[in-house]
């Protein structure tokens, strides 16, 4: 995996914000692109990234041509994408990776772009599991936001949290995965599929979140990595937010059990509660990073490489 410093911004350094799935408000993109100025940086829009087309932020073309834009320009330092929703995946098989390769940069977004990171990752570069143009808009001082601006000029992050009460102890040292769990589930069994030890045989730390799904669902995903051999092979799991996932009074266990349930057979850490994902917190992760976490009884601390 390439390096995270390899990454590194500078100040004046050129990001462009483009939309490769749902259709997203101008005025958020606009805002988004005065904050990214503000923290120093050059922002171009791409060519359709305002543009509506159903759910979609464009047609499939005119979605493909801004992103593949973004990617084989060198002069752009990263890519910023507008929102999640539906329609990365329309775009994988058609996507070029040679122009990135060979000036790659970081890909930053999170939900739907999940499909986006796991292409990413498959071919040696990390990826940027972060806030988009809402949050970004919104404030751009909060603090999702202002560790976002840390790791994109290349400042070191150590998170320090609260304990959940449900989590499990001990320490871990591995390469991040993860991200939207119904997305990994969806590229399952795919060339895409980034849920895998890596050649060396490395150990993954799992990042999971997911947004309005039945705990059933839940349980379900986690079945076809556990049947998949993933949940085994893990040196630890994080748990980001499950926003708007309700309780299930049919369900025997809430989500935090179902999963506990699920781990219960390994013997690594497990971290509830991290506040990446949909909800107002969404702290930055580096996916394909090599992390450290330690789960004690009060303090949980995540420290990314």
């Amino acid at each position: 995996m390439l390096p995270t410093q390899k990454l590194t911004l500078n100040k004046g350094d050129l990001l462009a914000i483009v939309s490769p799935s749902g259709a997203m408000d101008a005025e958020y993109i606009l805002d988004a692109k005065k904050n990214f100025e503000q923290w120093g940086f050059n922002v171009v829009i791409g060519e359709n990234a305002l543009a509506q087309h159903g759910r979609f932020a464009g047609t499939d073309n005119k979605r493909l041509h801004d992103l593949q834009w973004a990617l084989d320009d060198d002069k752009i330092k990263a890519i910023v994408c507008s929102r999640g929703g539906y329609g990365a995946v329309q775009l994988l098989e058609k996507i070029s990776m040679e122009g990135f390769l060979k000036s790659p940069k970081w890909i930053v977004g999170f939900s739907d772009i999940t499909f986006l990171h796991s292409l990413i990752l498959k071919n040696g570069i990390p990826s940027l599991h972060a806030p988009m143009c809402r949050q970004i808009a919104e404030t751009g001082k909060d603090k999702s936001s202002v560790y976002l601006k840390k790791i994109l000029l290349g400042k070191p992050l150590k998170y320090e949290m609260k304990t959940h009460k449900m989590s499990r102890e001990g320490q871990a040292r591995g390469s991040l995965m993860g991200g939207n769990l119904s997305v990994l589930i969806a590229l399952r069994g795919t060339k895409y599929d980034s849920l895998k030890n890596d050649t060396e045989g490395g150990k993954i730390i799992l990042f999971i979140e997911d947004v309005a799904e039945k705990i059933y669902h839940i349980e379900r995903m986690l079945y076809n990595l556990k049947l998949g051999g993933v949940l085994s092979q893990l040196a630890g799991l994080i748990v980001g937010q499950f926003l708007d996932c309700e309780e299930d009074i049919l369900m025997p266990k809430d989500i935090k059990n179902t999963i506990l349930n699920m781990v219960e057979e390994y013997n690594y850490p497990v971290c509830f509660d991290f506040p990446a994902g949909h909800g107002l917190k969404n702290y930055p992760l580096i996916l394909g990073a090599d992390i450290y976490i330690d789960i004690k009884k009060d303090i949980t601390t995540l420290q990314q490489y």
